[in-house]
């Protein structure tokens, strides 16, 4: 992607905090919408170019849910076009710091990632003069107000940026709807405000999500969660499996003793994962509970002689793994962030690159009754029924799109959220 111009909203964001703006005495900027929308970039350049107009000798923080996250998100588009423009960037990766020097000033910046309730410890103790803050809203509540209350120096400014999540969010209820309380600058975009956005991009970007994640990413509004979770998958999508040799074999598994325990035998053809058949216990109903050998039986009985390249099981499952892993088998520990796993598989499922075969009988029982939980904590959550076909599922999207979709756009908007 291209910048060749900037639309009027990336223009206040670059320009708010300069003289004769009449945004001028705002304490923080906050930008959120859709995905793709041009917000990060402009926000970024924004932010370093204040820093160093404003401040000379002086600490700011770059944060996301992870450092890697800011360096991918943030970073990798912003840094080129501060060294176009002539800022001089030095990194020193041991300690997650940056040194940009412009105009005869100096000023460090911090990266820090703040993904759970341990984060908050890790900016601590800080003086800071500014932080940015990328995809707050993924943030713990914690981590957030710490980062905030290290911005002690005079004209020190918050700078904020997120994808919607629920309508009970904490930042939503706080910040977004009532700005002005905050004495910020609230401003919000959709793929429309992205001039550098083709439009082919911007209909494909429409097509990868379904339900609540079309209206968060693609229109860009809080909405709460409910309903079934793969509200556009039933029996019609079910497809007969592919006639032929596979190019690929896999396996994936939710292991369970007193729950039900799920696996996924899996082949690739031209691309594409098909889940051709399916193993399904569920001790409750059986009466008995199986051992890690019966099930490792089960497994290679599902596997049928087949070469499977490696097999991903939920990682809680250690005795399991291990048992698989004295066979001989290749075991992955399985990527179990749920939201996130949710919204890969989808996409996967729309683009066809993952298909539920006829004969998979306990998947497609799950898809018609996997659902979210009532809306009110501000946070996503799934009900924790029918979801054992569904959690292999899962286990295998994110695996599949890690190794395989590194440059795809399904992989780039996952990215984002979890890795």
């Amino acid at each position: 992607m291209t910048i060749t111009s900037f639309s009027p909203k990336q223009r206040v964001v670059l320009n708010w905090w300069c003289a004769g703006s009449p945004h001028r005495d705002r304490d923080a900027i906050i930008c959120d919408g859709a995905v793709r929308s041009g917000k990060t970039m402009c926000l970024g350049l924004s932010f370093f170019c204040w820093a160093m107009a404003t401040f000379r000798g002086k600490q700011f923080a770059l944060c996301g849910t992870t450092v890697n996250a800011v360096r991918r998100n943030l970073l990798s588009g912003v840094l080129p076009r501060l060294e176009e423009l002539g800022f001089k960037v030095e990194e020193k990766r041991s300690a997650n710091q940056l040194t940009v020097t412009f105009g005869g000033r100096q000023n460090v910046f911090y990266l820090y990632g703040g993904r759970n309730e341990g984060s908050p410890g890790l900016i601590q103790g800080i003086t800071l003069a500014g932080v940015l803050l990328d995809e707050v809203a993924l943030m713990p509540r914690s981590f957030v107000e710490q980062a905030c209350a290290r911005c002690s120096v005079a004209g020190s400014r918050l700078w904020f940026s997120c994808n919607p999540e629920g309508p009970e969010h904490w930042f939503y209820r706080e910040w977004i709807r009532s700005p002005g309380g905050k004495n910020a600058l609230y401003l919000h975009f959709t793929m429309a405000d992205n001039p550098a956005l083709e439009e082919k991009t911007r209909r494909r970007y429409e097509r990868m999500f379904q339900g609540v994640f079309y209206q968060r990413f693609v229109l860009g509004e809080w909405v709460a969660a409910q309903g079934l979770v793969y509200d556009f998958f039933h029996s019609g999508c079910l497809q007969p499996a592919p006639e032929g040799e596979m190019e690929a074999w896999r396996i994936s598994c939710d292991y369970g003793t007193a729950n039900p325990a799920s696996f996924g035998l899996w082949g690739r053809k031209e691309g594409v994962w098909y889940r051709v058949e399916e193993y399904y216990y569920d001790s409750r109903a059986e009466g008995r509970q199986k051992t890690d050998g019966e099930y490792a039986d089960d497994l290679a009985r599902l596997a049928g002689g087949r070469p499977i390249q490696w097999i991903v099981v939920d990682p809680s499952a250690a005795s399991f793994i291990t048992e698989l892993r004295r066979r001989g088998w290749q075991v992955r520990g399985a990527d179990n962030q749920v939201l996130s796993g949710i919204r890969t598989t989808a996409q996967l499922l729309r683009q066809g690159k993952l298909v539920i075969c006829r004969g998979c009988d306990a998947a497609a029982r799950e898809f018609g009754l996997y659902c979210w939980e009532n809306p009110g904590s501000g946070r996503d959550k799934v009900r924790k029924e029918h979801d054992h076909a569904m959690d292999d599922i899962r286990y295998f999207a994110a695996a599949v799109a890690r190794e395989e979709g590194g440059g795809g756009a399904f992989a780039r908007s996952v990215d984002r959220q979890a890795f």
